[in-house]
């Protein structure tokens, strides 16, 4: 755990911020390495003065640092830091990324990740949409990311989790300090099959000031923000609205025009927000930033796995293998991709299905079969 005590010092210096933390690191390469500087060298990174290398290089730390540390390692919690594998892709692409992320359960490398966000005080029609929706998405591999409150966000991890998927809670305070206190048994339960994480010390309580810095994390780690009943204060629209900023997709579920409830998403629906009234309204709109998430995915050397499936496929089957990938995409995408007529691609799709190297999701969404 010694290893994370350079990331935890620099975290808590006095004046160093998120931004200025990335900066550190990209100029440093670590965070040992930072407080190893002269304060001339410190000088030179744009946004340190004198009083902040002066309290970088004096710092001393404090006991409860090392006591977070034994906790972390004695509760069975993981810490991940931004030169992490395993850090959120997405979430790193920001300019204040949190330096690093408590962990309980398994984050795995799941970047497939779409928010959903909502009222705490949800009627029956949000809960069941909302369960309904994550559960569909989880059937595509899609994980969910919510921040465990009441309402819309228990309902999406409960979605996600009947339909045997994966999920994200994202908490506004510390593992210690469990916001709302009802949910922790919705907490193991996420913990056995996905992960909560929260960028806050093991003790900090769930003030409000924390929520919209989650939000955040909540809207950063995904491909895009789907919002189930919100009125025109609600705090979800915040998360929204960081999404657009972080250039992520924006959706909306709409509601009865008679509850002030959904006032904010129909809001939202006016605004350019995509409508969703099912899962594939949102696959469809991801196809690029599907793409792009696959980008930045370091591939792996499966040279022996393509040349197996290079003995299996004639010409025109091996063409239209690489065009797949092991995000869904639908038959009217891959008809544009590679300008095959629609009849003859779907007989084409038949034939990579029956040699086991491609699979037909529900709504006619078509992926790479990995190997088993």
């Amino acid at each position: 755990m010694d290893n994370f005590l350079p990331w935890l010092c620099l975290k808590h210096v006095p004046g160093i911020g998120n931004h200025l933390f990335k900066r550190l690191l990209e100029h440093f390469g670590s965070p040992q390495r930072v407080f190893q500087m002269t304060p001339q060298a410190l000088l030179a990174v744009d946004g340190i003065s004198n009083h902040l290398a002066s309290a970088i290089l004096n710092f001393k730390v404090p006991p409860w640092i090392r006591a977070e540390l034994d906790h972390v390692y004695q509760k069975g919690y993981q810490l991940i830091t931004l030169s992490d594998s395993s850090y959120p892709l997405l979430l790193k692409e920001l300019p204040d990324p949190p330096p690093l992320l408590y962990v309980s359960g398994d984050l795995g490398v799941a970047q497939k990740n779409i928010a959903v966000v909502g009222s705490r005080n949800a009627t029956a029609y949000g809960i069941s949409a909302t369960q309904k929706l994550c559960a569909d998405l989880a059937a595509f591999d899609i994980t969910i990311v919510s921040g465990m409150a009441l309402g819309i966000d228990t309902a999406a991890h409960q979605g996600a989790l009947a339909g045997k998927g994966n999920t994200v809670a994202v908490l506004g305070s510390g593992f210690h300090k469990i916001y709302p206190a009802e949910n922790r048994p919705l907490f193991e339960r996420i913990t056995e099959a996905g992960a909560v994480i929260s960028e806050f010390a093991l003790d900090t309580e769930p003030e409000g000031h924390n929520f919209p810095i989650r939000n955040r994390i909540i809207s950063g780690m995904s491909m895009g923000t789907i919002v189930v009943e919100a009125s025109r204060k609600s705090g979800s629209l915040i998360t929204a609205r960081l999404a657009a900023e972080q250039n992520r997709e924006v959706f909306a579920v709409p509601g009865s025009i008679h509850s002030f409830k959904s006032t904010g998403t129909h809001t939202l629906i006016k605004q350019g927000a995509k409508l969703v009234e099912n899962a594939q309204d949102v696959l469809e709109e991801l196809t690029v930033f599907m793409e792009h998430v696959t980008a930045l995915v370091k591939p792996e050397d499966n040279d022996t796995n393509a040349a197996e499936t290079k003995t299996l496929l004639a010409p025109e089957e091996m063409a239209l293998y690489k065009t797949l990938s092991p995000y869904p995409e639908h038959i009217d995408t891959l008809v544009r991709k590679t300008n095959i007529e629609p009849g003859k691609l779907l007989s084409l799709l038949l034939q990579l299905e029956l040699k086991g190297v491609a699979q037909q999701m529900p709504g006619k969404f078509f992926v790479i079969k990995e190997k088993s």
